[in-house]
């Protein structure tokens, strides 16, 4: 591994000794890698070591430069890593102390790409559907009309002489799917064909109310009822008000959509679609000009998640339990099968936040690309090279690869400009970049604590869905709840939100937390709650330093973990409940009428409590720190009911007697008939066949 770093013409503080001895490598510090000390950077460009550069501004600069060098290594054999050190610590009132910040984010460079993972595939031939006013889609329509098949779908404007494009006219009833698949329905129902209508203005001009403009539509909220339009355009025959309203349907595999409301609710939108109310103008404009003409081939992204119906709390017996996930989704890409008992993830519109799987309790929604082990292996990474370089009391401040990184980009620089009114990012506070900041949850939070950060901050700028924030914000209570019952002081966990440089700088500026003393050296494992409850026992031995003790922490709903109570007076234990529960937290007992319980394996769901007929069950969000919380006990209990017959357990006294109770006014159920409840299934055969009383066919 070779690792370049440069001090950016000496604006900021770079020890090499330290940073070498904390990456086991010599370093040295170039002032100008881009400029005059670039033959260092062709010399590390031929070898066939990995290559960490020190510097994003310059990214483009190295890779050219790379091609460009004589027995330099391909780029698609050996890649180069980019790291930003400068604005993320070398930029601020705090920078000299920042080295132990600097090593870890160069330790997270030189960690291998996540491992591949299935695709979801998109293909588009470029058919672009343009909704919205006339005369700015056909302005668009003129700069992309080179690469893309353009159809306009008009809403007032005004159209220009020269036709260009087809043009669609009436309202547009919905859009459906995605990049390459979009099936778009509309229904034309204006007395003017636009596919006949010649543009020649004669109707324009005809019209006495002035209820035709030049979009080349009536408004019949103004006409009346001259005609004269119909005179007008009677060789051409393009306008007829006794047509009725027509239903049409196209697919596309773009659209974009100038008007105020966007044809999808959700805030995610799905790929290939565009809303950019009011026109292209602008930088904004720019950017989605070009996207639009590179949407033409095959594309491709990874699929972001994992499923495992057996585990999934969704429902069971038609009954719905936890549908956090179908709640959660920005994209609507999550719908609910109950009835099968699963949920079912669209991959063409999921967007790849995670948040799904956050918020996920039983782990049946895993985030795939990259996996939590791999997010494991750099939280490890980066607090073991932070504490080996020196570095204390960390707070890792997970943010987005755009919006978030873009802030603290800015950040820096501000604090470069002007370190008396603007701090800088905190030499302990390390950022570290996510898919998308809802992608990691609890597990992963609790894992970067009991491996040596105190804190674990969540950078939220305003790309992110109202929806994620509240998941979050309820995620971390339930961590926050955690680590201060084990009795570690401080806010530990936090959700940041910040829009401007200001914020950030302003929220950054917070008290430390205390932390563990002895760092956990466990892997993060697949499954989620196996991660969890490796954190958990971590925690609890490093916490009993502390001289904390309590059986029980209380946490906030809606939480991970718990117990369920029952009322012992309503249950009759018809074990309903057993056969509901996803996790095998209930159970019932073969030898005996019970309702036990493992409380470790309870994901509180709340399946149990809603399929109970006598309501009797209710949860217990908490978090039980005794080894009760991993062995079968038992909730409830009866004296079994005997069959009268042969004295044969069947059922429990309770359940019986209420069943007795239930059917004593029936008439079906009097006398002998009545007794025979009483019986077990084989017993009650025999006594049909064998009672001289009852009534038989052949009687008849």
């Amino acid at each position: 591994m070779t690792t370049l770093i440069c001090n950016c013409n000496q604006t900021m503080p770079l020890n090499a000794s330290v940073l070498g001895q904390a990456l086991d490598e010599d370093l040295t510090v170039h002032t100008t890698l881009c400029r005059r000390d670039a033959p260092a950077f062709q010399r590390a460009s031929r070898s066939s070591d990995e290559l960490v550069v020190a510097c994003t501004q310059e990214s483009r600069l190295f890779t050219e430069l790379s091609t460009q060098t004589e027995g330099a290594v391909a780029l698609d054999v050996r890649p180069i890593r980019f790291v930003n050190i400068r604005e993320t610590g070398g930029w601020g009132r705090e920078a000299r102390d920042a080295t132990p910040k600097m090593a870890a984010l160069l330790a997270a460079a030189r960690l291998p790409d996540p491992e591949p993972v299935p695709t979801v595939t998109y293909r588009s031939s470029g058919r672009l559907l343009v909704v919205g006013p006339l005369d700015e889609a056909e302005r668009i329509g003129a700069v992309v009309g080179d690469v893309l098949d353009v159809t306009i779908l008009a809403t007032g404007g005004r159209g220009q002489q020269e036709r260009r494009f087809p043009v669609l006219g009436g309202e547009l009833s919905s859009v459906q799917g995605w990049l390459g698949a979009f099936q778009v329905e509309w229904t034309t129902g204006n007395p003017i064909d636009l596919d006949l209508c010649t543009r020649c203005n004669a109707c324009v001009a005809a019209c006495p109310e002035g209820a035709i403009g030049l979009d080349y539509q009536i408004d019949l909220s103004r006409c009346s009822s001259h005609r004269a339009c119909v005179k007008a355009c009677e060789a051409v025959g393009a306008i007829d008000f006794q047509r009725d309203p027509v239903a049409h349907t196209d697919t596309f595999d773009i659209v974009l959509d100038l008007r105020e409301t966007p044809a999808f609710g959700q805030h995610a939108h799905p790929q290939g679609y565009f809303h950019r109310p009011g026109g292209l103008s602008g930088d904004v404009g720019l950017q989605t000009i070009a996207r639009l003409r590179d949407l033409v081939g095959e594309f491709e992204k990874p699929k972001f998640f994992t499923y495992k119906q057996k585990i999934c709390a969704h429902g069971r017996n038609e009954t719905v339990g936890c549908d956090a996930c179908v709640q959660v989704c920005s994209a609507l890409a999550i719908s609910s099968q109950v009835d099968r008992q699963q949920i079912v993830v669209n991959p063409n519109l999921c967007v790849g936040c995670g948040a799904c799987t956050t918020v996920c309790p039983t782990g049946a929604l895993t985030y795939a690309y990259p996996r939590a082990s791999e997010v494991g292996v750099r939280l490890r990474t980066v607090l073991a090279t932070y504490a080996k370089a020196g570095g204390t009391d960390a707070a890792l401040l997970l943010h987005s690869r755009e919006g978030g990184a873009a802030l603290i980009d800015e950040l820096g620089r501000a604090a470069q400009l002007n370190p008396k009114q603007v701090r800088g990012v905190p030499a302990r506070v390390i950022p570290l970049p996510l898919w998308h900041t809802a992608s990691a949850g609890l597990d992963l939070w609790l894992t970067a604590f009991a491996y040596g950060a105190p804190q674990v901050w969540v950078l939220m700028t305003d790309e992110e869905a109202p929806q994620y924030r509240q998941a979050l914000q309820e995620q971390m209570a339930l961590a926050q709840a955690i680590v201060n019952g084990l009795g570690y002081t401080g806010t530990h966990f936090r959700l940041i939100e910040a829009r401007t440089a200001a914020e950030l700088d302003s929220q950054l500026a917070v008290p430390k937390a205390q932390g563990v003393k002895r760092r956990a050296s466990y892997a993060v494992q697949a499954e989620k709650r196996a991660t969890i409850e490796l954190a958990l026992d971590h925690l609890l031995q490093d916490s009993a330093t502390l001289g904390q003790r309590v059986e029980a922490i209380a946490l906030p709903a809606p939480s991970l973990f718990g117990a369920v109570a029952v009322d012992r007076d309503r249950c009759t234990l018809c074990l309903s409940c057993v056969s509901a529960c996803p996790a095998s937290a209930l159970q019932d007992n073969a030898e005996r009428p019970q309702l036990r319980f493992i409380e470790k394996n309870c994901v509180q769901c709340g399946l149990c409590a809603t399929t109970c007929p006598e309501d009797a069950i209710s949860l217990q969000p908490r978090l039980l720190l005794t080894e009760q919380r991993k062995q079968l006990r038992v909730l409830n209990e009866a004296e079994p009911f005997r069959c009268i017959r042969c004295s044969k357990p069947f059922g429990t006294l309770k359940g019986i007697e209420n069943m007795l109770e239930k059917l004593s006014g029936h008439a079906m159920f009097q006398g002998e008939a009545a007794e025979r409840l009483k019986m077990c299934s084989d017993c009650r055969v025999v006594d049909l066949y064998t009672n001289p009383g009852e009534t038989r066919i052949t009687d008849l």
